[in-house]
């Protein structure tokens, strides 16, 4: 099976992540619980690994974790944006 990564990175979300939902005042807990309304099996230890960057995240799992958290993808990449650099 082949490694999914983005250099060191499993995903390129885990910062903006963990500080929206810490500006929402949400545990990982009722993060997961919410993204469970969207069809989306996640769980406490799975964010924990997401906001650590130990986990990929999908387009799906992008696009509800936006719902969840009400900010468009555009916020949530931003640190991505800012740090793409061409080769």
């Amino acid at each position: 099976m082949k490694k999914i990564s983005f250099g060191d990175n499993k995903n390129v979300i885990n910062d903006n992540l963990k500080a929206i939902r810490q500006e929402r005042n949400l545990t990982q807990s009722e993060l997961a619980a919410k993204m469970k309304t969207y069809n989306v099996n996640l769980d406490q230890q799975m964010i924990s690994k997401i906001e650590n960057n130990t986990r990929i995240v999908t387009d799906y799992e992008l696009v509800c974790f936006c719902q969840v958290l009400e900010v468009d993808v555009n916020t949530m990449l931003q640190n991505f944006y800012n740090n793409l650099k061409p080769y």
